[in-house]
């Protein structure tokens, strides 16, 4: 099926590994230019935003990528006028990014709201006029199935920020409809990469990783590319007649959550 994103303009943002990373490369194979940032901090950082850069230049595609605070209100502003001028627009914005706070203190709240749901609306508030200026455009928020249901962890301030980004997704589709912009939220379940939050769990803390991994009828955790395989669906244009949805993309975990 041909997604018709050839030479869309994408800005993934928090798209250096995992989710974001899929995500980028996905919307590149299929024609895209895309822009990308994460913060990269340390060495290990830099080289993440490098590979990606040069897998996105590999496949004949513009890329715009830099290291961004996406919680500063003014780094974020930066990166995406820069990333106007660059490839000349913005047609897909999807927000990755999340600060994985994920305990029960008001810092948590603190953190997940300013990065899971403030740098949404303000790259929202930014991108939305030239997406109308261009006759529409595509928003998906990737959210969490954390968001849906209630989970047994103490993840308060993440749950409650993915929750926020789920109705923000339904308010957008609802006012700018008529601008003919869509806006979806996905809903992974735990997804598991190299480096990532379930890798981690897998080596440091077994029991728990097994536990987990026991809720999901399938038997085993996601992977970065199934979750892309979605994302890259709702935001190209063969998804049209799709807004204001949320996806779950995990198997079927958040049915069985306890």
């Amino acid at each position: 099926m041909d997604l018709q994103l050839q030479d869309k303009r994408c800005v993934v943002l928090g798209g250096s590994r995992g989710i974001g990373r899929a995500i980028a490369l996905g919307l590149a194979a299929e024609g895209a230019d895309v822009a990308v940032c994460a913060r990269g901090a340390g060495a290990r950082g830099r080289n993440a935003l490098d590979e990606v850069e040069a897998s996105l230049r590999a496949q004949g595609r513009r890329a715009h990528v830099r290291r961004c605070d996406l919680a500063d209100a003014a780094s974020l502003a930066e990166f995406l006028d820069g990333t106007r001028q660059a490839l000349g627009g913005v047609d897909v914005l999807v927000h990755n990014a999340s600060a994985l706070a994920l305990g029960p203190s008001v810092a948590d709240f603190e953190a997940s709201l300013q990065l899971d749901v403030l740098a949404a609306a303000r790259a929202c508030a930014q991108v939305i006029p030239w997406m109308k200026a261009a006759g529409g455009g595509s928003i998906v928020l990737v959210a969490s199935i954390s968001g849906l249901e209630a989970s047994p962890g103490p993840d308060f301030g993440y749950a409650s920020a993915k929750a926020a980004l789920i109705a923000y997704a339904k308010k957008l589709s609802i006012f700018h409809g008529p601008d003919r912009i869509r806006a979806n939220a996905i809903a992974p379940g735990s997804i598991e990469f190299e480096g990532g939050l379930w890798d981690q769990v897998r080596r440091q803390d077994p029991p728990r990783y097994e536990a987990v991994r026991g809720t999901i009828p399938w038997g085993r955790m996601g992977t970065p590319q199934e979750v892309a395989d979605v994302a890259v669906f709702l935001a190209s244009p063969r998804a049209q007649w799709i807004t204001g949805a949320c996806v779950p993309i995990d198997g079927g975990q958040h049915k069985g959550m306890r």
